[in-house]
């Protein structure tokens, strides 16, 4: 499967928000201003391409030669709360920063957890999980600014 149709496939047709209604909460709660649900779309995108990258390395090199694959949901919980916001702390300092206490609610996030599970279902490889990590990312952000948009019309009237 070529990546652009991984990207593709996660942002247009399996949409996180649209076709699975993962990540609602803050899809719903964020959606009242453009700005605002772009900068949400944006630490998104962020978290969710560096949260496939730990979750598919950990599935791949930790997991599934221990024999502990069956621990994955709570794993991936645990972990990429964590390790995302430690590897956004030490390479992304601005971004750390600008996310503040909102990092771990976006890492706690549904939609986070859906899409480690998802390229493992998928067996997906450390960069497919990483395009599908970012498709799925910007799916969420286009659905989120176009909502977001659609709102500020209506309030406006």
């Amino acid at each position: 499967m070529s990546l652009i149709m991984i990207i593709v496939t996660t942002a247009l047709v399996n949409n996180v928000v649209l076709s699975q209604f993962l990540g609602i909460c803050s899809f719903l709660g964020v959606s009242s201003q453009k700005k605002a649900s772009l900068s949400l779309g944006l630490a998104v995108t962020a978290v969710l391409t560096v949260s496939s990258a730990v979750a598919s390395l950990l599935y791949d090199y930790v997991l599934l030669p221990l024999g502990l694959d069956y621990l994955k949901t709570i794993v991936f919980i645990a972990a990429l709360v964590q390790m995302v916001e430690m590897f956004l702390k030490k390479n992304a300092h601005a971004v750390y920063q600008a996310l503040g206490i909102y990092l771990p609610l976006i890492t706690t996030n549904c939609a986070v957890l859906g899409v480690a599970l998802t390229n493992v279902q998928n067996g997906y490889n450390l960069i497919q999980s990483i395009f599908a990590g970012f498709g799925t990312a910007v799916g969420y952000t286009v659905a989120i600014v176009l909502l977001a948009a659609v709102r500020e019309h209506l309030d406006e009237e």
